[in-house]
C-alpha cells in the first residue's frame, strides 16, 4: 500500500516516533542510509518560493544516494494548465516520490489519489507538517522528549503552522497552545483534539498571549504574513498581532528551560524580537537544520512502506 503525508495526522504516534527515531540515527550518521542508491529519483515540485525546503529535500535526496529532480510551476506544463492527475501519472512511473510545495491542500490531495508513489506535502496553505517533524526533533534534543511537555505558538493563529502544531503536537502528546487574534479552522481543532484524548495531550486554543505563555516548555512563532498573503501587512494587521510578539518578556513567563522555535524566515521585530532569535533560549538554527534529517527518514520510510 502507497503511504504519503498531507498532514501531521497521516502517521500514528508510533510511526511518528519511528520517523523521528530514524531521524535521530541520520544525524548521527548522515551518510549511512542510502535507499535511493540506484541513483533512483524524487520530484521535488514548487509553485512557492522556497529556501529551506528546497534546500533540505535537494540535499536529503542526494545523500539518501538519489536524485532530486526539481521542477518549478513555471518551468512545468502544470503552470500552462495540465491537469494535477495527469502531471501525477507520468511523475510516478519515473520517480520514487513526489515532494509538492503547493497552495490548496486539495491540490495535493488530487495528486495523492491518483499517485502510485509516495506523496509528500512540503508546505500548503492548511499545513507545514515537515517542518513540524523537525521541530519535534528539535524539542526531542534539546527537553529529552515531547510527551507532557507544553508548546505555545504565538501569531497568526489561521495559517498553516498553527494548524501543523496542533495536529502533529497532539499526536506527539504534546500539550499545544495556540494564541492568536484570530481562531485556527475549527475542523483542524477538533482533529486534534480527538487525537490528543488518545495520546493524553490538551489543546488550548486562546486570544490571550501571557496566560497561553506562562510555563511553557516551548515557544513558537512564525511570520505574521504567510506566502501568498503579502497584502495583509497592513500598519492595522501588525499592530493587531503585536501582542503575540515573542520578546523577552514573553521568554520571561516561560520556563527557565524553554526553548524558541521559528520555522523562518524571520522577521525581526515584528513576530520575534533579535535578542530572542539571536539569544541563549534559540533553538531555531537546529531546528532550521533539523529540517534535513526529518525529510530523509520520512522519505526513507514512506518508501520502505512500499514494499
Amino acid at each position: 500500500m502507497t503511504r504519503h503525508f498531507l498532514a501531521d495526522d497521516d502517521l500514528t504516534p508510533d510511526e511518528q516516533s519511528q520517523v523521528l527515531d530514524l531521524a535521530a540515527r541520520m544525524k548521527a550518521d548522515r551518510h549511512q542510509f542510502t535507499p535511493l542508491n540506484g541513483p533512483k529519483s524524487v520530484a521535488l515540485l514548487f509553485d512557492k518560493p522556497s529556501t529551506r525546503t528546497r534546500v533540505s529535500f535537494a540535499v536529503g535526496v542526494a545523500e539518501l544516494g538519489g536524485y532530486p529532480l526539481l521542477l518549478d510551476a513555471g518551468t512545468s506544463q502544470l503552470g500552462r494548465g495540465e491537469t494535477i492527475e495527469d502531471t501525477t501519472r507520468v511523475l510516478d512511473r519515473q520517480v520514487a516520490a513526489i515532494v509538492w510545495r503547493t497552495f490548496g491542500q486539495d491540490r495535493i490531495e488530487a495528486m495523492a489519489r491518483v499517485s502510485a508513489v509516495p506523496v509528500v506535502n512540503a508546505l500548503t496553505d492548511l499545513f507545514h507538517p515537515c517542518q513540524i517533524l523537525a521541530d519535534l526533533l528539535t524539542i526531542r534534543e534539546r527537553l529529552g522528549e515531547t510527551r507532557g511537555k507544553t508548546l505555545t505558538y504565538l501569531g497568526d493563529a489561521e495559517n498553516n503552522m498553527a494548524h501543523s502544531y496542533l495536529l502533529g503536537g497532539a499526536v506527539a502528546g504534546l500539550d499545544v497552545r495556540v494564541a492568536g487574534p484570530e481562531k485556527p479552522n475549527p475542523d483542524v481543532v477538533e482533529r486534534a483534539q480527538k487525537i490528543a484524548q488518545a495520546t493524553g495531550a490538551e489543546i488550548t486554543v486562546t486570544d490571550d498571549p501571557e496566560k497561553a505563555a506562562d510555563g511553557a516548555d516551548v515557544l513558537a512563532t512564525d511570520t505574521w504574513v504567510s506566502m501568498g498573503q503579502e497584502t495583509a501587512s497592513s500598519a492595522e494587521r501588525l499592530a493587531t498581532l503585536a501582542p503575540y510578539r515573542i520578546d523577552e518578556a514573553a521568554v520571561a513567563r516561560a520556563k527557565d528551560t524553554a526553548i524558541v522555535l521559528h520555522c523562518l524566515p524571520a522577521y525581526r521585530g515584528n513576530e520575534i524580537t533579535a535578542d530572542v532569535l539571536d539569544g541563549p533560549r534559540s533553538a531555531v538554527w537546529d531546528q532550521a537544520e533539523n529540517r534535513l534529517h526529518a525529510q530523509k527518514a520520512l522519505l526513507t520510510w514512506l518508501i520502505e512502506q512500499r514494499r
